[in-house]
């Protein structure tokens, strides 16, 4: 063989191998893309996930605390064991703002976003609480009104607080579920290409198809593992409900005083009426509910609430089954009735009763709260009612009443909301005023959330 021929086979020996190379290349890159797109939307997803995990375990670590400790405070604060100066309110506001702008960072649902609008306003309200009781401080005559801002304000809305970041748990935990899901089927898509791309590779290089499926598949079998592991893990931790802790501190020391008396029918009647009271609360996250359920969580409270006054409190409720169906924003009906109790039974001398009745017209409904309790003096009467409307000044709020016809204005319109009527000596109603079509306004605002 000559020299030449010699040089003409080592050219195409290198052009082979040259065209070998290559066409390793050319098999391989299809399947480095897709490595590359693969892991970069596990990234993606591990990402997003890892933030919605520390949002709802910030959300959980403050729902758990926060309430326990603004109450605590609050007291302390009233009773003068510590200064303004030397308290911790501004503080934990300060604390609870932080969080709740952090989550705000985080959340993309816009039911979640705007709960936490409702969160933020929700702490205004405890500011402009704080600020009146420091107010009052500076009056020796005014520890019995800072008593009640402290047990008919200050409580319910740091439950309100505490059911709205409760609601935002849970949303945010189905979020994390869905983004499960969509990890689960992004590796089964994965999972599918791959082999694909695998038995591409088998056909022309029986070595990279040996070899490929292990280095490709075994880092995103790892990583898909391990994220389902802490998915798993988030679920655990997520599954809590947190309860409001005065009331149930109250109840539970009822069901003590009952037990040891003996009373075993009324601490079993007190006992459902608790689990019934709760379990109503929570309903699953829901913001409206049903007058029937809604009316369920009433009767709950009612019935704990007469055993703890049995010598003051009787009730009926009385409301047509027609309107049972009816939407109704959830705790609505409940703070009426308690503000009912708390300024109107307790203030009168030999006690009362609560009815809670409604009544339909063709368009709306309404549920109406009646004591016959001390009433209003015509001066405050008018205070309270210009405070419902807005235009008081804020010095006769009474904030749980004021509260939910915020709420509902917010929700359905100025048309809607709170009448008040009270004649002194002889009682208070309280009519809310509701649309018939509630639900399914709701129900069209969540489909136009989630389109």
């Amino acid at each position: 063989m000559s020299s030449e021929d010699r040089a003409s086979g080592k050219r195409n020996k290198s052009r082979l191998a040259t065209q070998i190379r290559i066409s390793y290349l050319l098999l391989l890159l299809p399947n480095i893309v897709f490595l590359v797109f693969a892991f970069y939307n596990l990234y993606q997803i591990s990402s997003r996930y890892d933030e919605m995990l520390n949002s709802v375990v910030v959300a959980s670590e403050f729902s758990l605390d926060f309430k326990n400790d603004f109450d605590y405070e609050t007291y302390l604060l009233l009773v003068g064991n510590v200064t303004p100066e030397n308290s911790n309110i501004p503080g934990l506001l300060s604390d609870a703002r932080g969080v709740v702008e952090g989550l705000k960072d985080v959340t993309d649902t816009e039911d979640n976003k705007k709960r936490l609008l409702s969160a933020e306003k929700y702490l205004n309200n405890l500011q402009g609480y704080i600020e009146k009781i420091e107010e009052n401080l500076n009056y020796d005559d005014r520890y019995e009104a800072n008593m009640l801002i402290w047990e008919n304000d200050v409580q319910i809305v740091t439950a309100l607080l505490q059911e709205t970041i409760n609601e935002y748990i849970y949303y945010e935990n189905r979020q994390i579920q869905i983004a499960q899901a969509q990890n689960r089927q992004f590796y089964l898509d994965t999972v599918k290409i791959s082999m694909a791309i695998f038995a591409f590779i088998i056909v022309a290089i029986i070595v990279v198809s040996i070899l490929g499926p292990l280095w490709i598949t075994r880092p995103i079998e790892e990583q898909v593992t391990r994220e389902q592991k802490e998915l798993r893990k988030a679920e655990f931790e997520l599954l809590q409900a947190q309860i409001n802790p005065h009331f149930l501190y109250n109840t539970l020391d009822a069901i003590v005083w009952s037990a040891e008396a003996g009373n075993q029918k009324q601490v079993v009647k007190m006992v459902g009426s608790l689990s019934e009271f709760f379990r109503s609360s929570l309903n699953k996250g829901k913001e409206t509910v049903t007058v029937r359920e809604e009316l369920s969580h009433v009767r709950s409270y009612l019935e704990i609430q007469q055993i703890r006054y049995q010598d003051i409190l009787s009730y009926e409720i009385a409301v047509p089954e027609s309107l049972f169906t009816y939407g109704i924003p959830k705790i609505t009906v409940q703070p009426v009735v308690e503000n009912a109790l708390y300024h109107g039974i307790k203030n009168r001398r030999g006690g009362g009763k609560i009815t809670v009745s409604g009544y339909e017209d063709e368009d709306d409904f309404y549920i109406q709260v009646k004591d016959d309790g001390m009433g209003m003096e015509p001066e405050r009467l008018m205070e309270v009612t210009k405070s419902l409307s807005g235009d008081g000044n804020g010095e006769g709020k009474i904030y749980g009443l004021y509260n939910v016809n915020e709420r509902i204005r917010l929700e359905y319109g100025d048309d809607y909301g709170i009448e008040l009527s009270s004649v002194y000596g002889h009682g208070s109603t309280v009519t809310i005023h509701l649309p018939k079509n509630s639900t399914k306004i709701v129900e069209n605002s969540n489909i136009l959330k989630t389109e």
